[in-house]
């Protein structure tokens, strides 16, 4: 049976899947994609985690930076590439993580759930800021997303706009039941 991994592991093994990295690499690819948008994984975790993913045999360390054709910019750092059964891991818990429908808890719900004790006129104000965040959320997914990505990167992108896009219908017919 293929390991289990944290959301954090199977992201970074995924990228280390896609072509041989070092950490500092992971970071832009992190940053580059708006994958924070969706992960928790921050900049001081990621050798944490290859550290983590080594140690179970899911990476392993091929060189580093300059060697294995990924360029050294400064000091040379470690490049880490999935093993065999890193390999399968992924596989499996991608497909898992597709499949599982698993519950989110946005803290939308528990302002919802405690809306009578707002007054009316600060509930359409909320409702008003939340719709404008939408808004703004919705350009800026629109615009970091590269023209020219992959499909599955685009995927990600796609995805996430339709949620923020179902929020922000069923936001226009709430806040018009409110008025």
């Amino acid at each position: 049976m293929p390991e289990r991994l944290t959301p954090a592991e199977l992201t970074l093994l995924g990228l280390l899947v896609e072509k041989p990295r070092h950490g500092y690499e992971l970071e832009e690819v992190i940053t580059a994609r708006g994958m924070r948008e969706w992960t928790e994984i921050g900049f001081s975790s990621i050798y944490y985690l290859l550290t983590k993913l080594r140690d179970r045999g899911l990476v392993a360390e091929t060189g580093e930076s300059g060697e294995s054709g990924v360029p050294a910019r400064g000091k040379a750092r470690k490049v880490f590439a999935p093993t065999p059964p890193g390999l399968q891991a992924c596989a499996a818990g991608a497909e898992q993580a597709i499949a599982t429908l698993r519950p989110v808890f946005p803290p939308v719900l528990v302002g919802l759930a405690n809306q009578p004790v707002i007054p009316p006129e600060r509930l359409r104000a909320a409702l008003a800021r939340r719709a404008e965040a939408l808004a703004e959320r919705i350009a800026e997914v629109r615009a970091a997303a590269p023209p020219d990505a992959p499909d599955f990167v685009r995927a990600i992108f796609d995805y996430s706009l339709h949620q923020l896009e179902a929020e922000q219908a069923w936001l226009a017919t709430y806040r018009g039941e409110q008025r």
